[in-house]
């Protein structure tokens, strides 16, 4: 049985350190047999860790926090300024036009729940995708709506789109920028310019692919564009949906409340226009601050260089798993390296033959103080047709990531399939762990292993 050390690896490969410095890189993991490894968090596409920079800036402004746009005090003057300005720094970052508006959100699910308050009634379905992530699925489903099923090539999922927009009136076509299964892009300037053919708007998930790939929606024909902060390297919760005025000013405020108003009555009310129409309540100022900073230190980084570093870690990753007998990686198109305009982010999916993804995932981490996910993904519809209704493994990373990281999951999986488990495993509360498990949490961490519950998906 073939097997793969860190040892192995060639030396001219030894030259992929990370792009940027993110808090917690020195994190000390300890290990169930005892003692304590660097931990490898190859877990980014759920929730990557926020950029030692961002942090920084966080830090500077948190003493001038206040309340936003309803407040005279110097402090509250300051925070509405950060907050307004965070708003120009993102339609920078996304190459948006000039009059689209940007709307501060929780998420990227919340974004496009947004959306989907918005879209025009009687102008056709909203078309989508079987590879979606439920947050760009599910809002969409409590409308006229349609969906395609993926196939085998990029060339021919086009033209399978096509051939459902040409069918029958569809007024937005929903798709993700990157799979967040198996990090394969999808060609987004040529599906917006399929989408207006037919007169219709298109929105791009893009919670995977805007830590990864530069976005320039005004170029590409992009109308509306959603994503996260907690995926681009900022702390908190605070999402991003961008896109023409004109439906979000028509649409049901996505949160009723002060600040979404012009004029309130007893039993009536004046929505207000623009951005507060959608931001009901006290806005989430540092969030949009650390995001809006996160853009901008990620801007400040070529294209290229990210590609680059993303490029040799994802190689090496699937070279390495390759090599071994039992493990396959999964992916959705056979022409994804191929199709201008496409490529992969820093995700890779992959199984294992004879154990359960979860299980491999506990061992990873018990074991060798690896951090992937296991699971579905909120993706069930594709797992299920790519054959996997029990769920998969997922090794994602990003600009704080090394070579290391993937040499260790590649080993860990080799001493599996040469050793199998050293340690007993139990299914507890939904998940995998070791039967006995002493590795002590933090004294300030309210539960220990195993005592947490477990979500049936992923939260991306």
């Amino acid at each position: 049985m073939s097997s793969l050390t860190l040892e192995s690896v060639e030396p001219v490969q030894q030259r992929i350190p990370p792009l940027l410095p993110v808090v917690g890189a020195q994190l000390q993991a300890p290990l169930i047999h005892g003692g304590t490894v660097r931990y490898a968090n190859l877990d980014y596409a759920a929730s990557a860790p926020a950029a030692a920079e961002v942090n920084e800036y966080l830090q500077e402004i948190l003493p001038y926090y206040a309340s936003v746009h309803r407040g005279a005090g110097y402090a509250s003057q300051i925070s509405t300024s950060v907050y307004e300005n965070a708003r120009h720094i993102v339609r920078a970052f996304v190459g948006a036009r000039e009059a689209d508006a940007v709307i501060f959100t929780r998420n990227t699910t919340d974004s496009l729940n947004l959306l989907a308050g918005c879209v025009p009634a009687g102008q056709g379905d909203v078309l989508y995708l079987d590879i979606e992530h439920h947050a760009n699925l599910l809002p969409w489903q409590n409308l006229p709506h349609r969906s395609v099923v993926a196939q085998s090539t990029i060339a021919a999922t086009l033209a399978a789109l096509e051939h459902e927009l040409a069918a029958s009136p569809v007024v937005l076509l929903a798709v993700t920028g990157a799979s967040n299964v198996t990090g394969e892009v999808l060609p987004v300037a040529q599906l917006a310019g399929l989408a207006h053919r037919y007169g219709a708007r298109i929105v791009v998930d893009a919670a995977q692919l805007a830590p990864h790939r530069a976005l320039a929606i005004a170029q590409d024909g992009v109308d509306y564009v959603a994503f996260s902060g907690h995926k681009l390297y900022a702390p908190f919760g605070a999402g991003v949906l961008v896109g023409p005025t004109d439906w979000l000013d028509a649409g049901t405020p996505h949160l009723a409340g002060g600040g979404a108003v012009a004029d309130v009555r007893l039993d009536s009310v004046r929505w207000a226009t623009g951005p507060a129409r959608h931001e009901g309540g006290s806005p989430n100022v540092l969030g949009a601050a650390t995001l809006a900073k996160a853009t901008e230190l990620l801007s400040s980084i070529p294209a290229t260089q990210r590609a680059e570093h993303e490029d040799g870690l994802r190689e090496h990753l699937i070279t390495g798993l390759a090599k071994l007998d039992g493990v396959t990686v999964h992916t959705l198109f056979s022409d994804s390296e191929a199709y201008p305009g496409t490529g992969a982010i820093g995700v890779v999916n992959f199984s294992v033959a004879g154990y359960d993804a979860g299980l491999v995932a506990a061992y990873l981490s018990a074991e060798h103080g690896v951090g992937v996910r296991d699971g579905k993904f909120c993706a069930h519809p594709l797992l299920r047709r790519l054959g996997l209704p029990s769920g998969s493994l997922r090794a994602s990373f990003g600009v704080g990531s090394q070579l290391e990281d993937a040499q260790r999951l590649c080993a860990g999986v080799a001493e599996l399939l040469a050793n199998g488990l050293t340690a007993d495993y139990v299914v507890d509360t939904g998940r995998w762990v070791p039967a006995v498990d002493n590795r002590p949490f933090p004294a300030w961490a309210p539960n220990s292993p195993g005592t947490a519950g477990a979500a049936p998906c992923s939260t991306d």
